[in-house]
């Protein structure tokens, strides 16, 4: 499907967008998603607040993924679409967008399957789902046959790893869809990237949601899993990082170049700049130039005490910010290169 949308692309752009939609709910439908995930996903897709009525049951979710109360009767519903045992819709005010039809269409027949197909996902999926109260969580967890005070972990990989024996259901996040897999030993096999959530109480399921995404952001080759839990009191402060509104140290790392990141990453780690300097296999004076002028750009010094920390800081957030790269490492700067 992804190599018939990049063919499709150079010759419909519109037909493209309209693969790309289709291409987006068999993936969510593939993986099991509940009610609640096929929701996001049109809200995300859309832009606008997407709903469902199922058996006299409102449900609506905003592009952020919320969780939104009843509805008022004043709400636009444009487009909608009937599913069994009610209807779906969109809250677009004005002319419908592009794919709104597309949209709301592959919604409803999503929404169809799942009285077809229901699994241990869908419970998962409600488990860990921060918008929900406490009791609708436990009360979810416990058709996975945990008690709220069991101590549990969730994984975060690629939407395409599916770990053997371990519940899962994939979920659209900030960063794309994730797969979200449950875990109560500690020894389920790893499929190369992941982020591990912390362990928590399974009535806390939520908390280790949101770890493992943070954690899967950093990894890279060199490290392809990374632990929540090692990130100490460093992952609350990734955790309030809002990457739609990134921080100006994060924005100033963003617009550098590949050659000045590289630069400024050596400055930061070297014990001198001239030992920057050998390192990079420049001539000790126009790093110092490539200093300074980084200096301007960033705002601080990156080699004082606590213009290390800045860039640390602003370095990891980036990571935060970016979308998920694959797994490459970037060449070092080659001897003799200025």
């Amino acid at each position: 499907m992804h190599e018939l949308v990049g063919r499709i692309t150079a010759l419909d752009p519109q037909a493209s967008e309209t693969l790309k939609v289709i291409s987006y709910f068999d993936t969510l439908i593939t993986g099991g998603v509940g009610l609640d995930g096929l929701l996001r996903g049109a809200a995300a897709l859309s832009g606008t607040v997407a709903g469902a009525e199922r058996r006299g049951r409102t449900s609506r979710r905003d592009p952020e993924g919320r969780l939104l109360g009843g509805t008022t009767g004043q709400e636009p519903r444009f487009p909608v679409h009937p599913c069994s045992g009610g209807s779906v819709w969109l809250e677009r005010e004005g002319p419908a967008h592009a794919n709104d039809a597309m949209i709301i269409e592959r919604l409803a027949f999503a929404v169809e399957l799942l009285e077809l197909h229901r699994d241990a996902g869908g419970a998962l999926e409600i488990g860990i789902d921060a918008a929900r109260t406490v009791n609708d969580r436990t009360t979810a967890l416990a058709r996975l046959r945990l008690d709220a005070g069991t101590r549990i972990r969730l994984i975060a990989t690629s939407a395409d790893k599916k770990i053997p024996g371990a519940p899962s259901t994939i979920l659209p996040t900030r960063y794309g869809i994730l797969r979200a897999t449950l875990d109560t030993t500690g020894d389920v096999p790893l499929p190369g990237r992941a982020g591990l959530g912390p362990w928590v109480r399974a009535d806390r399921a939520p908390a280790s949601w949101d770890g493992s995404i943070v954690a899967l952001r950093l990894t890279d080759a060199s490290t392809p899993t990374v632990d929540a839990t090692d990130l100490g009191v460093m992952l609350m402060f990734l955790q309030a990082h809002d990457p739609r509104v990134p921080h100006e140290d994060v924005r100033a790392l963003l617009r550098l170049d590949a050659r000045s990141a590289a630069v400024l990453r050596v400055l930061v780690e070297a014990d001198s700049v001239r030992a920057a300097a050998a390192r990079l296999g420049m001539h000790h004076s126009t790093l110092q130039a490539r200093h300074e002028a980084l200096t301007r750009d960033l705002g601080y010094d990156p080699r004082t005490t606590t213009g290390r920390t800045r860039y640390m800081a602003a370095a990891l957030l980036q990571r935060l910010t970016d979308p998920v790269p694959e797994p490459k490492t970037a060449p070092e700067p080659g001897p003799g290169r200025n």
